[in-house]
């Protein structure tokens, strides 16, 4: 299932990032505080379950996460979500993913991979910062399935169609969140009207 945040806030701040001159700086603060409403919104249905707590009044019932949650970055971006989701969630453990595209065959191939124990009984949440072709999210994807996860989220700043379709396809039991759906690819694979490369623009590097 395709979710597209329909939030002022996350428009107004997402208008400053694609900006040309806005500054790593100001980029990374508008990502952080992005990715902790898309926090919000991600968690909205997590399972919880009752929890007897005393308040300074009287008992009664409380709620806890039910299921213990597991950020995936993918490698360099995906880092640049993982911030704002651990503000919200700092119980959260974190794996990381890093892929690669062959220069000759254009496929992914993973040249990293860490994740913490307990992925088969956990909520993962995969961060991207873009959703382009989705051949890397894809590829990702299956790999972090290979080691026992089952509830996969997929979550990204800006993505556009053809991405989409690929995840979709791929993967028809993962859902997607995105912060904005652009018009497409343009000839060089870069989202229009996107913000550019986004972990060049995070990193300050070019």
């Amino acid at each position: 299932m395709l979710t597209v945040l329909n939030h002022s806030l996350i428009k107004h701040k997402l208008s400053i990032m694609r900006e040309e001159e806005t500054s790593t700086y100001i980029f990374k603060q508008n990502l952080d505080e992005i990715a902790k409403l898309m926090a919000y919104e991600v968690t909205r249905d997590v399972p919880i379950r009752e929890k007897p707590i005393k308040t300074p009044i009287c008992e009664t019932v409380g709620y806890e996460m039910a299921e213990k949650i597991v950020l995936v970055p993918i490698l360099r971006a995906g880092i640049g979500l993982v911030d704002g989701f651990r503000d919200i969630i700092p119980t959260a453990k974190i794996g990381h993913i890093g892929m690669y595209r062959d220069e000759e065959t254009l496929e992914p191939h993973e040249y990293y991979a860490r994740f913490p124990k307990g992925m088969e009984n956990s909520i993962v949440i995969v961060t991207d910062p873009m959703l382009a072709t989705g051949g890397s999210a894809s590829a990702a994807i299956t790999n972090i399935k290979k080691r026992g996860a089952k509830k996969i989220l997929l979550v990204c700043l800006v993505g556009v169609p053809e991405g989409v379709a690929r995840i979709e396809r791929d993967h028809p039991d993962v859902d997607i969140t995105l912060a904005a759906l652009d018009e497409g690819l343009n000839e060089r694979g870069y989202i229009v009207p996107g913000l550019g490369d986004a972990g060049d623009r995070l990193f300050g590097t070019d």
